[in-house]
């Protein structure tokens, strides 16, 4: 047995004693046992850290750089932190919790100093008096939220040339992945596919776990390292080892998908249900992984395993962290930026990683937003140009459209259509089975009557919740010997988006209610009967189905898919607005075509399979992760927010045909119910790699002033003290979130008239720009200076002044565009939701 499965035998033991004991004893509430976050006052080690490179002379951004990473594992102190740390916490337990029964599962000390501890109510009270102690948070749960889309977004002859082609695009650059884990075992994620081969990134310091899941040589100079954090799931006893993997392997697929999305490598045959759809490629493919598993299969995750991850990634040392998850309750508090995930993701932007984050999967309503802080990148999900589609043709001329990755019947031939309820065995009743329309079991029907003909199968609710499989009744329609297979929708699936769905025979999934109905008509008016017995004596309905193989390029895109998180950002639990934009970018999120676990289940069509093609915000942060990577190996010097500065003011705002790019605005027949995206649909708009690394200004910000932006915040002060360790006095001022230096301006009430400044950095060479604006309707603005020169390494202070000129509650949108002679655009959208033309006092 592996360390790791021995350390988890021992922490499940120990669980159930500790269980055991406290049932004998007291019976009451406070004797009911939960996980609890614990932060302590003391400053974590990455504080130490930062002031030991400020002793070095290290100024953090500047221009010119050559090695402006940060080496975060070469302190010796570092390397004899984490013991230490996690002495004084066993030691405080001790002191607080004397002879009582209690549990520790982490000790965190790189972004926050604090542990992870299963106590009782009445045991928490003790720990939040202590003297050490900040903060106690009950721990909560968390959720998960490629071939073509590297061309789409012009990466071959664009952003990867300029990087020097695929084979070096993204070199020496980490992307940590919070997720599921990974398939180590996978071509995307090999290191000997390509003649150039992969660096060791010396900055890097992470380990390889070894278990019987993922043996020793699962990792190597690609997959750099590999751990997983299950602490929390198994002291609430749902964690199931067969199922979940005591391991970094990667039993769901969602992180396998993610990590080839943004690093897998390149010119990856995709090939599912025996069928070849091209070769695939991650958007940095020469960039190194290290997973970080905290989520599983089987429940989600919870927030202090995920924290555990992302304190863990931090010391590693990743340059990017990638998390396609989001929480599953709004957090509560004084303010949504205040809880453990995003505090230590605000340590790690301290510390120089750039976080990525998808936005959810909650759209279309407004403020669905499940990212929140301003130093967090989220992700909404977009389309891109590549669609499959098949079709029906009936033996009466009517076309019906469907889906299904599939190969088409032959050309020049109909095919009799029979419905699998007029194909039952003799023996076989609707009373017995009245599922068996689904074409689950191939013992149920005649063989005789199947056999080279077209099976009719329904589609039920049953499919959606995974009780009956695309694969059972493909199947079964094999078995029978059928020329192909037809699903029609069953009525009561309301509103259900289907997604391109592999047969291994031809065969069409009919995602229509209507268009179902039509079939359906067709073939039980061909259906010819015995006048006195009424049984069919004949089928008379005939069809052929199309191929849905080939890729379809015409399609309009991009546009923001209907289940994309949207703004605006809410501050809190009563739904306040916040002056920041979400989400920050949106990428491709609909329909990726990536690499799939050996294991994998999260998808049952896709199960078995080296590839899956999946959609949600899940799919579109990784895209990000890989682009920045790009940006991170062109400009190591950036800090976090000069990458999503040089990502958000370079969007793009329209099609590809060349207009607006639409947001489809409901879950039922999206693409009728849509209309132009506004910043809460898009952010700053489509990611455009190749004009992110050539951004010419980046607007920067850095970890003071994020905090002075949290100080501002009312009543915020214990808060910041409690996750930081430090005190808001040290900051002599504060600043509203619209006084935050980002790449975009929100105000969430303009009470008359409010002023805002943004200042730009040239990372360019000399350059004379030309300022334009267009105002939110229902305001007037205006931007001085209008036009300036600005020499490489200057800064320009932009000063805006924005005036209500009327009383009006709706969001209304604008811009800022800077227009620089040597080719440099920059684009800063503006949102302003309620306007007050009269001064108005709260209160």
């Amino acid at each position: 047995m592996g360390n790791v499965c021995w350390v988890y035998l021992v922490l499940a033991v120990c669980f159930g004693l500790f269980v055991n004991t406290l049932s004998q004893g007291d019976s009451d509430s406070d004797a009911i046992t939960a996980v609890y976050i614990v932060t302590l006052k003391q400053v974590p080690a990455v504080h130490h850290f930062e002031e030991e490179l400020r002793r070095k002379g290290y100024q953090g951004f500047h221009h010119g750089g050559a090695s402006g990473r940060l080496n975060r594992n070469n302190s010796r102190s570092h390397q004899n932190s984490s013991s230490y740390f996690s002495r004084v916490h066993d030691s405080i337990l001790r002191r607080a919790l004397r002879r009582e029964k209690y549990l520790k599962l982490y000790s965190y000390h790189y972004l926050i100093n604090g542990f992870a501890v299963l106590v009782t109510t009445e045991q928490a009270g003790k720990l939040s008096r202590r003297r050490e102690v900040a903060n106690v948070v009950l721990d909560f749960s968390v959720r998960t939220a490629t071939t073509h889309t590297p061309q789409f977004l012009g990466l071959p002859k664009g952003a990867w040339s300029q990087e020097g082609g695929y084979e070096t695009a993204g070199e020496g650059i980490v992307i940590g992945f919070i997720d599921t884990g990974i398939d180590p075992t996978h071509p995307s994620f090999a290191d000997h596919v390509s003649d150039h081969s992969y660096p060791v990134p010396a900055h890097f310091s992470g380990i390889c776990e070894v278990t019987r899941d993922f043996p020793s040589g699962s990792c190597n100079r690609k997959l750099v390292g590999a751990r997983h954090f299950a602490a929390s799931a198994i002291t609430r006893g749902i964690f199931n080892s067969s199922q979940d993997y005591a391991s970094p392997f990667d039993g769901d697929g969602h992180g396998t998908h993610t990590a080839s999305v943004a690093a897998g490598n390149h010119g990856i045959p995709v090939v599912v249900a025996g069928h070849h759809f091209g070769n695939a490629s991650g958007m940095a493919p020469h960039s190194h992984i290290a997973v970080y598993k905290a989520l599983y299969k089987s429940f989600g995750g919870f927030a202090a395993d995920v924290v555990a991850g992302i304190d863990q990634a931090a010391q590693d040392g990743v340059d990017i962290i990638s998390l396609s998850i989001t929480p599953n309750r709004r957090p509560p508090g004084i303010a949504t930026f205040f809880n453990p995930i995003d505090m230590a993701l605000l340590s790690a932007v301290k510390a120089g990683i750039f976080v990525v984050q998808a936005a959810g999967n909650t759209g279309p309503s407004p403020k669905s937003m499940s990212s929140f802080s301003p130093w967090i990148f989220t992700i909404g999900a977009a389309s891109h140009d590549r669609a499959y589609s098949n079709s029906i043709i009936l033996g009466n001329n009517v076309t019906i459209p469907g889906v299904g990755l599939a190969s088409g019947t032959d050309k020049d031939e109909t095919y009799t259509l029979i419905s699998a309820l007029h194909a039952l065995c003799n023996d076989t009743t609707l009373a017995d089975d009245m599922y068996v329309g689904e074409c689950q079991d191939s013992s149920n029907f005649n063989p005789e009557l199947i056999e080279g003909n077209l099976l009719i199968c329904s589609y039920s609710i049953r499919f959606v919740l995974g009780l009956s499989t695309i694969k059972l009744a493909v199947q079964t329609a094999k078995n029978l010997s059928a020329a192909g297979v037809v699903f029609y929708m069953d009525p009561f699936v309301i509103g259900f988006q289907l997604n391109p769905t592999p047969l291994e025979m031809p065969g069409i999934i009919i995602p229509s209610p209507d268009d179902s109905k039509i079939l359906l008509q067709y073939y039980n008016s061909s259906l010819e009967r015995d006048g006195l017995t009424k049984k069919i004596i004949r089928f008379g309905a005939v069809a052929s189905i199309s191929g849905g193989l080939k890729a379809n390029y015409s399609v309009s895109a991009p546009k923001v898919m209907y289940y994309s998180a949207r703004g605006p950002d809410p501050e809190d639990s009563f739904l306040d607005d916040a002056d920041i934009m979400k989400p920050n970018l949106i990428a491709p999120g609909n329909l990726i075509w990536a690499a799939w676990s050996s294991h994998g289940t999260d998808s049952v069509e896709f199960q078995g399979e080296n590839f899956a093609m999946m959609s949600g915000t899940s799919m579109a942060a990784p895209h990000i992760a890989g682009l920045a990577a790009l940006i991170k190996q062109k400009f190591p010097y950036f800090s976090p927010a000069a990458i999503a500065s040089a990502l958000s003011t370079t969007a793009s705002l329209y099609d590809k045909s060349g207009g607006p790019i639409m947001a489809q605005r409901a879950y039922t027949n999206p693409d009728l119910n849509q209309s132009p995206a506004t910043p809460f649909d898009m952010g700053s708009g489509f990611v455009n790699a190749t004009s992110a690394l050539d951004p010419g200004l980046i607007l920067d910000s850095t970890y003071d002033d994020y905090m002075s932006f949290l100080c501002g915040i009312n009543g915020s002060g214990p808060v910041v003290l409690n996750y930081t360790g430090q005190n808001c006095w040290v900051y002599n001022s504060t600043i509203g979130s619209a006084d935050l230096n980002l790449p975009s301006i929100t105000i969430a009430k303009l009470n008359q008239s409010k002023t805002v400044l943004r200042s730009v950095t040239n990372i360019a060479g000399n350059e004379t720009y030309k300022v334009g604006w267009s105002a939110p309707y229902g305001v007037s603005m205006k931007v001085s200076p209008t036009h300036f020169f600005i020499g490489t390494g200057e800064k320009q202070v932009l000063t805006i002044i924005f005036n209500a000129t009327m009383n009006n509650i709706s969001a209304s949108f604008g811009r800022i565009g800077l227009f620089g002679n040597q080719g440099h655009n920059i684009s800063i959208p503006l949102s302003v939701i309620v306007k007050f033309s009269y001064k108005r006092t709260d209160g």
